[in-house]
This record gives C-alpha cells, sequence and structure tokens, in this order.
C-alpha cells in the first residue's frame, strides 16, 4: 500500500472510527489515541490488507478490541485503586482515636452500670451476650413485646446519658441543646 492510499484510508474512514471509539471511551483524547493505534496497525499490515473483503469492518473491528482493552485496563486501575483506599481505611487507629474509643467505652459502661436493674439485665443480655429475643424471654420470664418494648426505652436511656456525656465533651449548653 502506498502512502496516497492510506491517507485515502484515514479520510474515509477517520470519523466513522472516532465516533465508534468515543462511544466506548466517553473520552476525547482517549478516543483519538485508539484509532491512531488501529490506523498505526493497518500500515502495519500494508499489503495484506488487500486480503480482506472490508477494511471498514476490519478497522471498526480492531477499534472496538482495542477500546474494551483499554476499559479493561481502566476497571483494573480502579479496582487496584480501591483495594488501596481500602489497605488505608484499615490501618491501626491513631493514638487519639484509641483514647477516644476507650473513653466511650467507659462512659457507657458507666451508663449501663447506672441503669434500673431490669434495663440493665436485657442490654447486657441483648447487647453484650448477643442473645436472641426469644432466649432472652425465657431466660427473664417475660413477654417478647414487653421484652421489645423495655430493651427500646433501656437503649433511649442510653443514648440520651451518652448525648449529654457527648454535649459537655464539647462544651455545648443545655440550651444550645434543646436547639439541635
Amino acid at each position: 500500500m502506498i502512502r496516497e492510499d492510506f491517507n485515502n484510508l484515514v479520510r474515509q474512514h477517520n470519523r466513522h472510527l472516532y465516533g465508534y471509539a468515543f462511544r466506548f471511551l466517553r473520552n476525547q483524547e482517549e478516543a483519538e489515541d485508539a484509532v491512531q493505534e488501529v490506523f498505526i496497525k493497518l500500515w502495519n499490515l500494508g499489503n495484506k490488507l488487500d486480503e480482506y473483503n472490508s477494511i471498514r469492518a476490519l478497522a471498526t473491528t480492531m477499534v472496538k478490541n482495542f477500546c474494551i482493552d483499554q476499559l479493561r485496563k481502566r476497571k483494573h486501575l480502579v479496582q487496584e485503586e480501591n483495594i488501596q483506599q481500602d489497605f488505608l481505611k484499615t490501618e491501626t487507629p491513631s493514638p487519639y482515636e484509641l483514647l477516644e474509643r476507650r473513653e466511650s467505652e467507659n462512659i457507657l459502661d458507666h451508663i449501663i452500670d447506672q441503669l434500673p436493674n431490669i434495663y440493665k439485665e436485657v442490654i447486657e443480655l441483648r447487647e453484650i451476650e448477643g442473645l436472641s429475643y426469644e432466649e432472652i424471654a425465657v431466660s427473664t420470664r417475660q413477654n417478647i413485646n414487653t421484652l421489645r418494648v423495655t430493651l427500646s426505652r433501656a437503649r433511649k436511656k442510653i443514648r440520651e446519658e451518652f448525648n449529654k456525656y457527648q454535649y459537655e465533651r464539647r462544651g455545648i449548653k443545655e440550651v444550645d441543646r434543646k436547639v439541635l
């Protein structure tokens, strides 16, 4: 194939191939690169192009395959980036975070200890020991619905007391809390 024939081939199919590549890649520069790579491969085929019935079909298939490869690479890079981000997220907590977590656990333990016995018992059985409602009902000889209400009230009480602590810790006054 001579240079002039190849230039005519490029002019004839460039627009079609670019549009096809752009539909895959959704990026102008990547679509242009895909078309350029295909034209380089076609140039390297040289006189073998005469063996094909439709150069347009060949070029379109080559663009499609190139775009699929690019999308696979892109997907692989995104997955690799997500793995790296997951690794960073699972790093050991900072000393401040550990201290804060330990302090919150101590506060929660104190709040639970101060609860009325009925609340304290169901919270310990459900949240700490992980028993099911049915197991707790048998253990405490309560109706399951009564147990659910009791547990809900105990959680609410813990939440209220813990929030008081959080507000005090942040220096928020009682008046300001009601606004929040």
